[in-house]
């Protein structure tokens, strides 16, 4: 690989800052709001945050220990079987597949806040008029011109990617800057607009969609899958594992960039909560913008969706390059289509970033017939499994890795790895058990993890003539 498409220890440090701080700092509150109360919110933080502190730090301690194992932390699944065997390739696969699905997913997301964010400066992407009809399927105006907006985004980043990895990651290096700054100003002004009677009833009851009442624990097993969704993206670092200029800055990047994003998520959820009443936040579709508004008026809104649009621009670079990066790292591993293994010149996978983005433009279909609130909602409930199961299965990995021994020579840190590992595993069911419950989430879910055994003939059948040359070669 060309030193060019090297990324140092800043650059790995963006990548994580901004494929986290990406399309949920701009929609969760909302989405929070509505699955609990202030007290429901915040304590779904913490846990939240501690347990991705947890997976930050396994992700951290695998890329340091396994330095051969790249793509992301699904590819850990096929080391939980024995190296060559079907199952180990097989859920190598599965693994790969589903985090693939749910990165696209997550992409859409991006680009869909992107859309609602350009509509303060241009209110006609909400347009609610008919453009037109066929049959019994009427597109509005709005919706035709935000999906002509998102795809736009989309193929646009695309072409800026090809042009080169360590430019592209410079692109996101400065958005993420800005990012952080503004929201870091955002915070300063937030303090003085807090109004503590907008979090009463601090305890306040939510219903679920069977219409009953939930207590504040229900709450925060409700919001946890959505406070999970903002700690999506921490294992980006891992993902460029192999373009690192030093494996060590992998971890590093790793915990600086969660820690950042820690404290931007908080501050500001909890800001927007004391910012704007409960009945408007679950209403908002540009939250932060509604809030910020209440204090310095349309001009402060605009400022604030300008640096929005900066930072989503940068978060759809940064995932539309770990997304394409994933099938390429697992194909490498033998556990996804030798296809997409192909590269242009630069050594960027090519055949990965088209595959990638075409069928990111059919999710993106979803805001021809949704608000964009809505198009939001239903990308986050179709992801989150998807990157739920790899996490698990990651911590599950380095919990082998302890109890077995390998790669450590009687160190201390083997009993505080194990800890941590155990605790992330214990944070990972408990998060999966949260959003399982939830059937739809579930359905969704499950069906676009299992729906890459479709594709998995040629990735066996690779498998089946490694084995027989290896055979003949023994014989």
């Amino acid at each position: 690989m060309s030193k060019s498409n090297k990324l140092g220890i800043w650059i790995l440090t963006a990548l994580v800052v901004g494929n986290m701080v990406g399309s949920g700092i701009f929609m969760l509150p909302r989405s929070l709001s509505e699955a609990a109360s202030p007290a429901g919110v915040l304590l779904a933080w913490v846990l939240t945050g501690l347990g991705a502190l947890l997976l930050a730090l396994v992700f951290g301690n695998l890329a340091l220990r396994k330095p051969m194992l790249t793509g992301g932390p699904q590819i850990y699944a096929k080391e939980l079987f024995k190296q060559g065997s079907q199952a180990s390739t097989l859920t190598g696969f599965m693994s790969s597949w589903g985090y693939w699905i749910g990165n696209m997913a997550g992409n859409v997301a991006i680009i869909t806040t992107f859309a609602g964010y350009l509509s303060t400066f241009f209110p006609i992407l909400t347009s609610g008029a008919k453009w037109f009809s066929i049959g019994g399927f009427t597109l509005k105006v709005g919706n035709g011109l935000t999906f002509i907006v998102c795809t736009l985004l989309l193929w646009g980043t695309h072409l800026i990617i090809l042009r080169g990895m360590e430019n592209a990651g410079r692109l996101n290096f400065i958005a993420t800057a800005a990012k952080v700054i503004g929201f870091f100003l955002f915070i300063i002004v937030g303090l003085f607009a807090f109004q503590k009677t907008n979090m009463l009833p601090f305890l306040a009851t939510r219903v679920d969609d069977a219409g009953h009442a939930m207590g504040v624990m229900k709450q925060v097993n409700h919001a946890a899958i959505n406070t999970l969704w903002a700690f999506v993206g921490v294992e980006s670092a891992v993902v460029f594992a192999t373009r690192a200029k030093k494996q060590a800055d992998v971890k590093r990047a790793t915990i600086i960039g969660l820690l950042i994003s820690i404290v931007i998520y908080i501050g500001i959820s909890t800001l927007v909560m004391g910012m704007l009443s409960q009945n408007t936040l679950i209403h908002s579709d540009k939250p932060l913008i509604d809030a910020i508004q209440t204090i310095l008026g349309p001009i402060g809104g605009k400022v604030l969706a300008a640096v929005g649009l900066i930072s989503l621009f940068g978060s759809t670079i940064g995932w539309i390059m770990l997304s394409a990066e994933v099938p390429y790292q697992a194909a490498k591993q033998n556990v996804f289509l030798p296809a997409f293994l192909k590269e242009n010149k630069k050594g960027l996978p090519l055949f990965s970033l088209i595959v990638t983005n075409g069928i990111a433009q059919l999710f993106i279909f979803s805001t021809v017939s949704k608000s964009i609130s809505q198009a939001f909602d239903f990308v986050i409930v179709i992801a989150t499994l998807s990157y739920l199961v790899p996490y698990f299965i990651s911590s599950i990995y380095q919990l082998k890795l302890v109890i077995t021994g390998e790669t450590y020579k009687g160190e201390r840190s083997r009993i505080t790895d194990g800890i941590i590992a155990l605790l992330a595993t214990i944070y990972s069911v408990w998060v999966i058990i949260s959003g399982t419950s939830d059937i739809k989430t579930f359905a969704y879910g499950m069906g676009l993890i299992l729906s890459g055994i479709l594709f998995y003939g040629p990735v066996a059948k690779r498998r089946r003539l490694e084995i027989n040359q290896k055979e003949k070669s023994a014989a």
